[in-house]
């Protein structure tokens, strides 16, 4: 059984550091439609995340493999393409901001 077929409608989906990060309404394709009202401040539009993102999957919610913070970047709109390269640019920068300084 694959990760997506363990997945339900209206299960929670936190990041990598618990964050929550929506709730399922549907499959559409290979990306999961987040419910209206986790779309923030577009409460008119639906957001997706890729089935890729998906860790690990409990048996009340599931986990993606990015924190709250990075999994919003990498959120969609319908009918729009991910822009990983803007993303994946913004997720490295917040890390190497997170990395200690030595003196």
């Amino acid at each position: 059984m694959s990760r997506q077929d363990k997945i339900e409608e209206h299960m929670e989906f936190v990041g990598a550091d618990g964050v929550h990060l929506g709730t399922v309404d549907r499959f559409e394709g290979n990306r999961i439609k987040m419910i209206g009202a986790d779309s923030g401040s577009h409460g008119d539009q639906h957001h997706y995340i890729s089935v890729g993102l998906v860790a690990s999957v409990e048996v009340d919610k599931f986990h993606v493999s990015a924190t709250g913070a990075s999994a919003a970047l990498l959120e969609e709109e319908k009918g729009s393409e991910p822009n990983f390269g803007q993303a994946v640019s913004s997720i490295r920068s917040n890390q190497l901001r997170s990395l200690p300084c030595s003196p």
